[in-house]
């Protein structure tokens, strides 16, 4: 199948899945995806925002809205908050299938793809007198961007990183690694650290996302390439999984019915989370959320194990802002947009809570009002635009990453597949997965 048979199957499949209607709704703006007459100042307007996120987000983000009605007073905004990622997709879908989206909302993963390609999010170029979209750099800018055009705009940033519990380290007697150790440093730090230190384990490995740095590391690209395609083969699969072989079997890992029960636990219940493990995998923003349970052990964040010279380690957006293309009101919704991206006062109260900002200006206000934890984040995360990769979108049919390869794991440490065989598999499904989306 070509590429441009893949684009237009990929777009039908996404209309299919967000339903036919919202194709209907999308096209009631103008051809240049938003209203005639511009913004009225004077306009009593009301303006829907959706999102996910806990409590403490919520509460956020109802401050930050309050500012942004007291700096437009013409403009009213309904708070639509949810729980779960998940929660809002399902809710988007029948949202734009009956015509009552929210004028603007948070998307991630895939989701700014799959959204922009089916026609449902305005071109943010149609808006740049109220949204100023120059500040992000356009590596920060891929996952919302669908032939060449912008659909949305990131919060902010994460990379994932290895956070070390260096009061275990120093208790096994083991030294601290540093950002140039290996993989093969790994193993023998972890076998070593679970021996000597009883009711410890070497490594809590939980996020599958470092996969994806790993294959980085050994192709030019990562998983995907620019055509959202599979940039990797089953032989550098393999060497993962027997990686994992090789910590099981040194105790490095825990028995592998431990590790698939702490796959989908809470930072703070995992085993590094609550002291029992001295490495994991985490993206920088969550350094605080791990450590609260460790019993105020040191905890740092340096670069993931390379066993290449290549880091394999990306900056990635961790949600955006979109605005629906048939908002009524495209130039108070980029207000909006802007407001909770852009200015000074809204960044004091939001700080990190979506990601540390990509807006240099806006990341300038922030530094010096974040906890410790964040600014250690921070200081992450500068140092990885340096050292990191810049990496292709993930594709739709990408969505089955995850879940793919705790299964193939588990099936490998359990005995019930090869891991030559798990990882064939793993190629095959992801394949398919990305040639149907």
């Amino acid at each position: 199948m070509t590429r441009t048979t893949r684009t237009v199957a990929r777009r039908a499949t996404i209309g299919l899945a967000l339903t036919a209607t919202l194709f209907l709704t999308a096209c009631s703006a103008t051809a240049s995806g938003g209203t005639e007459g511009g913004f009225d100042p004077d306009e009593e307007i009301e303006l829907h925002i959706a999102w996910w996120g806990n409590d403490e987000r919520a509460a956020i983000m109802t401050d930050a809205i309050d500012l942004f009605e007291e700096e437009y007073p013409n403009i009213t905004v309904v708070e639509e908050p949810v729980g779960a990622p998940d929660d809002l997709f399902n809710r988007l879908a029948t949202d734009f299938a009956s015509g009552t989206a929210p004028d603007v909302f948070a998307l991630g993963g895939a989701k700014p793809q799959e959204y922009g390609a089916a026609g449902a999010l305005l071109d943010l170029s149609t808006v740049s007198d109220q949204l100023d979209t120059s500040k992000y750099e356009d590596f920060t800018l891929t996952n919302a961007t669908v032939d060449d055009t912008l659909y949305g705009l990131p919060t902010g940033g994460n990379a994932i990183g290895a956070l070390i519990n260096t009061t275990i380290f120093e208790q096994a007697g083991v030294p601290v690694p540093t950002d140039d150790w290996t993989w093969e440093d790994l193993v023998e730090a972890a076998n070593e650290i679970s021996a000597k230190v009883p009711g410890v384990v070497g490594l809590d490995l939980r996020v599958q996302d470092i996969l994806g740095t790993y294959v980085a590391q050994y192709t030019k690209e990562g998983i995907y390439d620019w055509d959202g395609e599979l940039a990797t083969d089953a032989k550098v699969i393999q060497q993962w999984y027997e990686l994992e072989q090789e910590l099981v079997a040194g105790g490095g890992l825990p028995d592998p019915s431990v590790i698939v029960e702490h796959w989908n636990v809470t930072p703070d219940l995992s085993l590094f989370g609550t002291g029992k493990a001295a490495i994991t995998f985490a993206y920088n923003n969550q350094i605080g959320s791990y450590a609260a349970g460790t019993g105020g052990a040191d905890i740092q964040i340096i670069a993931p194990p390379s066993s290449t010279d290549v880091s394999g380690v990306a900056v990635l957006p961790s949600q955006f802002w979109a605005i629906a293309a048939e908002t009524e009101h495209p130039e108070a919704s980029a207000l909006l947009v802007d407001w909770l991206l852009n200015q000074p006062e809204p960044a004091k109260l939001i700080l990190a809570n979506r990601g540390l900002p990509f807006n240099p200006d806006t990341l300038e206000v922030v530094k010096p009002l974040l906890s410790p934890a964040d600014t250690q984040s921070a200081e992450y995360l500068e140092k990885v635009l340096d050292i990191g990769v810049v990496a292709p979108p993930q594709p739709a049919g990408g969505a089955i990453l995850n879940e793919l390869s705790q299964r193939i794991e588990s099936d490998i440490l359990f005995g019930k597949t090869s891991v030559a065989d798990g990882a064939k598999q793993w190629v095959s499904e992801l394949t398919a997965s990305l040639d149907n989306d």
